[in-house]
């Protein structure tokens, strides 16, 4: 008889967890999201955050990385003769970070080669810095929306022992889902913003420096212009 009684209750929990998959199973991402309670929202919120960084980002990498081949053909052809003006001009035509710092050492052509270079060097960190703009506060998303979401598991998991301790120690798996929900909806939802912004945080990193490499070669070849014997 006893026997019986476990079995019956093992089918009757088999069957309520059952249910809950089905549940879930039919739940849509709307549904799902509210499950998650409160905490869905700032996640939400730095979700939409990681894609507008990224974006806007990326754009502005990609358009400051865009250079004319013979830019630096022209600049050396201006100088030669003597075109300081025209080589100015072009650097403001093409208004690039690169142009803007080979810019800034035509400007100051006669001086000391030391100030030239200094005076390209500061151009460059300016710029460099104008382009990582917002990756700090991507790369904060990238490791804080995890945390968020871990944060999302504990609260589930007390909310689901204070259930069962309210119920009296009786396992009933509909009491229990509400704080499951809230326990794995927000883990899954805060890796689902921390792991784009984590690689779209490297991504724009790895974008930057190369434009570095690039902006330091054509410090080099502008200094190596300079430096020519005059014909």
């Amino acid at each position: 008889m006893i026997g019986f009684l476990q079995a019956a209750e093992t089918a009757a929990a088999v069957g309520q967890t059952t249910a809950v998959v089905e549940e879930v199973t039919r739940m849509g991402l709307w549904e799902l999201f509210l499950k998650g309670g409160w905490l869905m929202w700032p996640l939400m919120i730095l979700g939409g955050i990681t894609v507008f960084i990224f974006v806007e980002r990326y754009m502005a990498i990609r358009k400051a990385s865009g250079l004319d081949m013979n830019f630096m053909n022209r600049i050396r052809d201006y100088i030669s003769d003597g075109k300081i003006r025209a080589a100015i001009e072009l650097c403001r035509k093409t208004n690039t970070p690169i142009a803007r710092m080979i810019e800034k050492g035509i400007e100051r052509v006669g001086r000391p080669m030391s100030d030239i270079q200094t005076a390209i060097e500061n151009v460059a960190n300016l710029e460099v810095s104008k382009l990582e703009n917002g990756l700090p506060f991507l790369a904060t998303i990238a490791g804080g929306a995890p945390m968020i979401g871990f944060l999302g598991t504990v609260i589930g998991m007390v909310q689901t022992f204070m259930d069962m301790a309210a119920a009296g120690g009786t396992v009933d798996m509909s009491l229990l889902s509400g704080g499951m929900y809230v326990a794995m909806v927000t883990t899954v939802a805060g890796l689902v913003v921390g792991i784009p912004a984590y690689f779209g945080y490297n991504y724009l990193v790895a974008r930057i420096e190369k434009l570095v490499f690039q902006m330091e070669a054509n410090s080099i070849a502008f200094m190596d212009i300079l430096n020519q014997p005059v014909k």
